[in-house]
């Protein structure tokens, strides 16, 4: 019931709206900080590197960033500086907002593993609400218009794909 209510109701793509917005709002100026503001993530991955509760909690996530992310640094700079921003303005604008909530998700998780809780988690579990909503989170956003136009491009009236090889008829 409750998830017909998130998924179906004009009420409650309202509330995502304002939910959307703030969370947005919270990606798009840390991201924008760090785009224009010459970013590294050095620092921040050796702090991971060094922190023994990463080191002991999870082990693999710690072996990823000593041997990948900080050799890496200034790709996971760019990564962090632009998914912060990306994410920011796709929650803003209602355009995608499903993959922009995930790829949120996501990064708050990256930095919960990495120790830092901050604003995280409370930004998880908002995030929670707009993952499980789905396209009616969107609802006042450019979804409105985005998914339908990716649907016709992607399906043709039948629901087959377009590019999909027929079958032949059974004879």
């Amino acid at each position: 019931m409750f998830m017909n209510f998130l998924r179906e109701n004009r009420y409650a793509a309202g509330i995502l709206t304002a939910v959307r917005l703030y969370i947005g709002w919270l990606w798009l100026t840390a991201g924008w900080g760090k785009v224009t503001g010459g970013f590294s993530a050095e620092g921040y991955l050796m702090g991971v590197v060094n922190n023994e509760a990463v080191i002991e909690q999870y082990p693999t996530y710690h072996a990823f960033i000593e041997s990948f992310a900080v050799p890496n640094a200034e790709l996971f700079s760019h990564m962090v500086a632009w998914g912060e921003l990306l994410v920011g303005l796709g929650l803003i604008l209602g355009v995608l907002t499903t993959a922009a909530a995930f790829f949120g998700i996501l990064m708050n998780f990256a930095f919960m593993f990495a120790g830092t809780i901050s604003s995280n988690p409370w930004m998880m579990l908002f995030t929670i609400f707009l993952l499980a909503a789905g396209y009616n989170a969107g609802r006042f956003g450019g979804d409105r218009w985005v998914i339908p136009y990716i649907r016709q491009q992607l399906f043709n009236r039948n629901g087959n794909k377009k590019h999909a090889v027929s079958k032949p008829a059974a004879a």
